[in-house]
């Protein structure tokens, strides 16, 4: 999360961070931010439950959510967008693919 949030910030992005599943849609509830990038593998809560929350509430089911996750296995990644995510970059994070993704569905080119 650290060395994400820093390229965002880098980039001219303003982040609001949460290690805890639990308080995702509270969080976005709040702030209505422009994306979610949700870990799948949370402390609290699955990352894929917190996702279905968001895309259940009628207040944050537009905002797009692209998981980020070190599960790169067969199948995770339809996972992931079968639990409502809208996009998908597996760890490592190549830079300019997670930075177009990003600006994709923030609409910033």
């Amino acid at each position: 999360m650290k060395l994400l949030s820093d390229v965002l910030e880098a980039y001219g992005y303003d982040i609001v961070k949460t290690a805890s599943g639990a308080a995702v849609l509270e969080l976005a509830r709040e702030h209505r931010p422009h994306l979610v990038l949700m870990d799948i593998q949370l402390p609290d809560v699955s990352g894929l439950d917190a996702v279905r929350q968001l895309k259940q509430d009628p207040e944050t089911l537009a905002i797009p959510v692209i998981a980020v996750t070190a599960f790169a296995m067969a199948g995770d990644e339809r996972r992931a967008l079968d639990s409502g995510c809208d996009g998908y970059i597996a760890k490592p994070i190549m830079l300019r693919e997670f930075l177009a993704m990003v600006e994709k569905f923030t609409s910033r080119e």
